[in-house]
């Protein structure tokens, strides 16, 4: 069965992103050629399957230590497997492909709990991480091989199993004359700065902190649960944001941590958020007030991310955002404004769905994995060496 993907100097892998803002699952059918840096890749077909309110609350309950329970991790870590293999199928459909046509999947998992750093106090909290959505399950109900858990391997050699994306970032962004940045605005926002003719090893990347997930869970708890996103940026356009609780907000000791360092929902999740917007009730703000303040908290990391640690040793030239936050205008706005010597543009103006660029360079990490190629980088997330990361189900 593998023995085939070797042979074609072209291969459809479908990539599966699931990330820390728990909207859903993409599925990105690409083109690959090559291998390593000088692999070639070309988007054929992306759809975004979106989670139900039910199963994005029960997701949020997995991440929060007070809610989640054994039963639940385990049997949700299948059922995701199903939903993942409907994602896949479905992409295929509708990209008029046959499921035998399609060579490979490659999946990021979602994850659920992330350790980068060991807990002193607790003995077995060592470094790790936790991605969900069985690989088997995913292999037996499409039918092809499946690629995945991937920062584990980065983890096993020291590194901080985040941020991975950065490895694709340089192959689809570096510029012999422009240094540019990398922005993804997920669930987590992380940055990957690559100065002008740079080599890999001198990448700069890291988490910046919260994307968009305190402002769904903002926008999800002012509206009562009827809405899940500020569509747009419509909502904090409308609202003004308080300097005084951002600059609160901002003194988070993990804004201080220099790189590598990478975050999640157990630090800036569901009960974080709720602080906050009791906080900003109290001061009495506007619900309007209160998520545009929060917007401008993740454009304000952001920027703060760069002049702190990237501007000193990496000139940016533009910044290039992806992710769900890339249709935040609002959030773009902000963010244009703290950056006025950067042009600020999304993936899209390069030909890269800003939809769909973490699921394309997961169907990269995929390819490499099978040629035994390293598809990570040390300098983003702290490995002690490149390491060749994923795992492999087969069908049969």
């Amino acid at each position: 069965m593998l023995a085939s993907y070797f042979r074609k100097p072209q291969r459809l892998v479908v990539g599966l992103m699931s990330g820390t803002s728990l909207d859903g699952v993409d599925a990105a059918i690409v083109r690959i050629e090559g291998q390593g840096l000088d692999t070639k890749v070309e988007l054929v077909h992306y759809t975004a399957v979106s989670y139900d309110d039910t199963l994005r609350e029960k997701l949020k309950d997995l991440c929060s230590l007070d809610r989640s329970n054994v039963a639940m991790v385990c049997g949700m870590n299948f059922y995701l497997g199903i939903v993942f293999a409907e994602a896949v199928r479905l992409a295929a459909a509708e990209a008029g492909l046959s499921m035998d046509e399609i060579d490979l999947v490659s999946s990021h998992g979602q994850t659920i709990w992330h350790i980068p750093e060991a807990d002193p106090s607790e003995w077995c909290q060592v470094r790790s991480t936790l991605q969900i959505g069985d690989l088997s399950v995913i292999a037996k109900h499409t039918g092809k091989p499946v690629v995945g858990d991937y920062r584990t391997a980065d983890m096993a050699v020291g590194g901080q199993g985040a941020p991975l994306v950065p490895y694709a970032d340089f192959i689809l962004f570096r510029d012999a004359s422009k240094g540019r940045i990398a922005q993804n605005i997920g669930g987590i926002g992380n940055c990957t700065a690559i100065p002008a003719g740079g080599l890999p090893e001198e990448v700069i990347a890291f988490d910046t902190g919260p994307g968009n997930m305190l402002i769904d869970e903002a926008v999800y708890q002012l509206s009562g649960g009827a809405k899940s996103y500020d569509d747009g940026g419509a909502w904090a356009a409308q609202g003004r944001a308080d300097d005084s609780l951002l600059d609160r907000m901002l003194s988070h000791p993990y804004f201080a941590l220099k790189p590598v360092k990478t975050t999640g929902r157990e630090m800036f999740g569901k009960p974080y958020a709720a602080e906050w917007i009791g906080e900003a009730r109290r001061l009495g703000l506007a619900d309007a007030d209160i998520v545009a303040t929060f917007t401008a908290f993740t454009a304000r990391s952001i920027a703060a991310g760069y002049r702190d640690f990237v501007f000193s040793v990496c000139r940016a030239d533009e910044v290039i955002v992806s992710g769900g936050g890339a249709h935040n205008r609002t959030l773009l706005r902000m963010l244009a404004g703290l950056l006025p010597e950067q042009r600020v543009v999304t993936s899209d103006a390069f030909g890269i769905s800003g939809d769909a660029k973490e699921a394309i360079a997961f169907a990269l990490f995929a390819n490499n994995f099978l040629h035994g190629i390293p598809n990570q980088l040390p300098s983003a997330t702290g490995a002690s060496r490149p390491a060749v990361m994923g795992k492999l189900a087969l069908p049969e």
